[in-house]
């Protein structure tokens, strides 16, 4: 479990990309303060477990599903990314419910300086734009912002310098591939409504039946 407040910008160091999958050296300097093999990363947003570290570099498996649904595969050599450590259990609590499951990627079609801040419109599919509320929470490559205007099609976040510095959205152009996951209590709400739904739509009882047994 994260919290999308981003720890620092690290960089990649080596991808190795075989048939489905990749693994990724990623070099850091902040999160080795405490990192053990099995440990759970953010990068970019995406949930990656530790299989090896050394100095201050890391690898981590990257599995098809995982490239599928983020931009992962789009990392190369000098990248830079954001990494976040899992949430300690006696830490500030500071963004939002973050799980490094990325529901899908959204690309950045408008960026506007507004005096200090940036304001940054992304669109998504359908299937995200659904879970995606005006003054709601989302994962931006990881990092929790608020939504602050939504549009059928898309959405719009306005960056604060400091969140701009300390993450790489700084880096981010037009054009832009990001990786997305909406809250999840939106998610798990429709879950159950549908559930509920469904229960009643495979009922066998009906008016007719009541009747018959004298209701």
């Amino acid at each position: 479990m994260f919290t999308g407040i981003v720890e620092e910008v690290g960089k990649i160091q080596d991808v190795k990309r075989n048939n489905k999958s990749s693994v990724l050296t990623i070099e850091g300097n902040k999160i080795f303060e405490d990192i053990h093999i099995g440990d759970s990363i953010s990068v970019n947003g995406v949930c990656l477990t530790v299989t090896t570290f050394r100095d201050n570099t890391f690898t981590a498996d990257v599995m098809n599903e995982t490239l599928n649904r983020s931009s992962l595969g789009k990392l190369t050599n000098g990248s830079c990314v954001n990494l976040e450590r899992a949430m300690p259990v006696n830490g500030r609590f500071g963004g939002h419910i973050v799980s490094g499951h990325i529901d899908g990627t959204g690309q950045i079609i408008k960026i506007e300086k507004d005096d200090n801040a940036v304001w940054y419109t992304i669109a998504v599919h359908d299937n995200l734009m659904k879970y995606i509320v005006e003054k709601g929470s989302i994962a931006i490559d990881g990092i929790s912002l608020t939504v602050a205007k939504i549009d059928l099609k898309n959405f719009s976040v306005s960056i604060i310098p400091h969140t701009a510095q300390k993450t790489i959205l700084s880096h981010r152009s037009v054009g832009d591939i990001v990786n997305i996951e909406n809250d999840v209590i939106g998610k798990y709400v429709e879950k159950l409504i549908t559930c509920e739904k469904n229960k009643k739509n495979e009922s066998n009882i009906t008016m007719d039946f009541l009747i018959e047994n004298g209701f």
